[in-house]
């Protein structure tokens, strides 16, 4: 029986889906992308569940559109059915759990903007990074000129896009593409960390932040000032005296949590 191309695991409210075509560096064929949509959008509908974490097996997160499998297709264009409220890029950025894209090797092209389509990337020193598109010459549909760029800033995402040039994750932290940088061996735990951590807030909290970050990134400031207080409003008026004791003893948890924690290290 084949491999499947996409493995999840649970732990509590918290879920990992590898990509796994590691022979492959993880290119995306429309079976794995098929595999993948799917996965992200039942794990969506998982009421339990808190966050995801998105990493890849091997020594490659993916390497983009699977080449190999497009040269040999009849039809180019048909290849890209990616479009409409049922492609990836729509399923993940509709998905009401935070994605954390741990980049474990290679993200190239395809493959970095399947990692942009998590809330925030972490990524292990092996972490490769680059847009590839104008060597390949297919132009970007999963947001690479859009993202990309408030990510790192434009001049930066100019080249990065219009050279094709690979860049490290060190350099990837510097421009502000990745939150953090740890050693290969510790990228999931920290991913995992990360997730656990969000699991540990108030669900509609975190779910109403979340939103206006996301709202409010295409916004005029002032645009996106009026809707943090028209969400302000309606929150505060659901909110009781004993939902603020939970959340002040939830908050006072973590930060020991955290002390404690310190003081090991």
């Amino acid at each position: 029986m084949a491999e499947p191309l996409i493995q999840i695991h649970r732990d509590g409210p918290l879920a990992v889906i590898r990509l796994n075509r590691p022979d492959a560096l993880n290119a995306l064929s429309r079976a794995l992308v098929k595999d993948l949509t799917g996965a992200v959008r039942e794990l969506s509908e998982d009421t339990d569940l808190r966050a995801i974490v998105l990493t890849g097996n091997g020594r490659a997160f993916s390497v983009g559109v699977d080449l190999k499998e497009m040269s040999q297709a009849d039809n180019v264009a048909g290849q890209f059915d990616w479009h409409g409220a049922d492609n990836l890029f729509a399923v993940a950025r509709a998905c009401p759990k935070p994605i954390i894209t741990a980049v474990n090797g290679y993200a190239i092209t395809g493959g970095l903007e399947l990692a942009l389509m998590g809330d925030f990337l972490i990524a292990s020193e092996a972490a490769v990074f680059a847009d590839t598109h104008a060597r390949v010459g297919i132009t970007p549909s999963w947001g690479m000129t859009q993202i990309l760029p408030r990510l790192v800033g434009i001049n930066r995402a100019r080249q990065m896009s219009l050279t094709g040039e690979f860049v490290s994750a060190d350099k990837a932290l510097h421009w502000g593409l990745v939150n953090e940088v740890v050693a290969a061996d510790a990228l999931l735990d920290r991913a995992l960390d990360l997730a656990g951590q969000i699991a540990s807030t108030d669900a509609t909290t975190m779910g109403r932040i979340r939103g206006l970050i996301s709202d409010g990134e295409g916004l005029p400031l002032d645009q996106a000032m009026s809707k943090e207080t028209q969400v302000f409003d309606e929150h505060i008026a659901q909110v009781s005296a004993s939902d603020v004791a939970v959340g002040r003893d939830r908050a006072t948890a973590r930060g020991r949590q955290m002390a404690d924690a310190k003081r090991k290290d």
